[in-house]
């Protein structure tokens, strides 16, 4: 089957939920269970990228709503509750739906087979911690003896240490976020008892992960499909076949693709969303993918000395009529959000990044809008007004 280039842009819109309907009766927790994994990272400008993610689709969902759907926090030495997620490493450190935990036995193998990571452990720090949360219940790192050990942020302690461990294989869960401390509890008690076991094969991990990677994408590529939950390009191979996902023509792609058959079943249809979207988004977190299929060179400069920046700390893309059609800098003064630098396609990319940032600014409890710097020659002024 054949594709042209702009019905896989929208078969992607509309598998990562940013065309049609949203799901407003699923929630934030029906964003996830679509998405199949949620990025998060330490960076907060308007608000964290798990954050972002559920407000791009939904909208201007409470943020205490948002960290609700994703954790539900067990009392002050109390038991955890049957999550709706947990914390792994997938992407990257991503906010997973539980019932993914037994497809994820492969890394935790993976993870078990080289016990050092990096860092060396006392013989006993590993059992006294496992100890310390089967008698006390979820723990912080802090509350578990310290997380640093004084020196540089990579500088851990040995309880900081045996409880990444732990959690890396599968005998600590992270049952939420507490001032943005991870909260450990046992695997036995976070993980309902029908999901905890590593009884799956490699194969029989992979193979539904990449059929839910290939749904999440709608379509994409061997490269796309495998950096959905950083898999290996062999590990794909060996179970795409057998995934579910159609193999499929892209009209400009140049390579091989494969798509959901449910997302070629009827065509896209259905309002755009317009929101500025975090540069952790699935949407746009695969630099190639982005300019692929948007035209549009996409990279989080965050980590790149500010000399070095050409769109800012966490310029964040435009989404609108299906595109992305500028980017914008944030910041927050006060009860103000500060654009301090815009970059717009082209006249008609005014409005939607002027209401982009009406709405972002509502949500995150701001009452005015600043912009400090327009890149686009000529548009300044319109936009100022614009959002005025």
């Amino acid at each position: 089957m054949e594709l042209s280039a702009d019905e896989a842009r929208r078969i992607a819109l509309r598998a990562q939920g940013l065309l049609g309907a949203p799901d407003r009766r699923g929630g934030v927790r029906g964003v996830l269970r679509a998405l199949g994994a949620v990025q998060l990272d330490t960076i907060s400008v308007l608000a964290r990228s798990h954050e972002l993610v559920p407000y791009a689709r939904l909208g201007a969902v409470g943020r205490e709503a948002v960290e609700r759907a994703y954790w539900t926090p067990a009392p002050p030495g109390g038991p955890s509750p049957e999550p709706h997620a947990f914390e792994y490493w997938s992407h990257a450190a991503c906010v997973l739906p539980i019932e993914e935990w037994p497809l994820f036995a492969f890394r935790r193998r993976a993870f078990r087979a080289r016990p050092h990571w990096n860092h060396e452990l006392s013989d006993d720090a590993y059992d006294t911690v496992v100890k310390q949360l089967r008698d006390e219940g979820p723990l912080t790192a802090t509350e578990l003896g310290g997380a640093k050990n004084g020196g540089p942020w990579w500088d851990w302690s040995d309880a900081k240490i045996a409880v990444e461990r732990a959690l890396m294989y599968g005998e600590v869960v992270c049952t939420g976020r507490r001032g943005w401390k991870r909260v450990y509890d046992l695997a036995e008690r976070a993980v309902p008892a029908a999901l905890l076991h590593d009884r799956l094969s490699d194969t029989e991990c992979l193979r539904p992960l990449v059929r839910l990677a290939g749904k999440a994408l709608g379509v994409g590529t061997r490269a796309d499909i495998a950096d959905y939950h950083r898999l290996k390009g062999e590990q794909v191979d060996a179970v795409i076949a057998d995934s579910g996902l159609v193999p499929v023509t892209v009209q400009g792609w140049g390579r091989r693709a494969w798509a959901d058959p449910e997302a070629l079943a009827a065509p896209p249809r259905g309002r755009h969303r317009t929101t500025l979207l975090s540069p952790f988004d699935s949407l746009v977190w695969e630099r190639a993918r982005t300019e692929r299929i948007f035209g549009f060179a996409h990279r989080l400069e965050a980590y790149v000395p500010k000399p070095k920046r050409v769109h800012g700390y966490f310029a964040m893309p435009l989404l609108a009529g299906g595109r992305l059609v500028g980017r914008v800098d944030p910041a927050r003064s006060g009860t103000t959000l500060v654009a301090r630098q815009v970059s717009l396609a082209g006249p008609k990319a005014v409005a939607p990044m002027a209401q982009a940032l009406r709405e972002a600014a509502e949500w995150v409890g701001c009452d005015a809008v600043r912009i400090e710097r327009v890149e686009t020659p000529g548009l300044a002024a319109e936009l100022a007004r614009a959002v005025a």
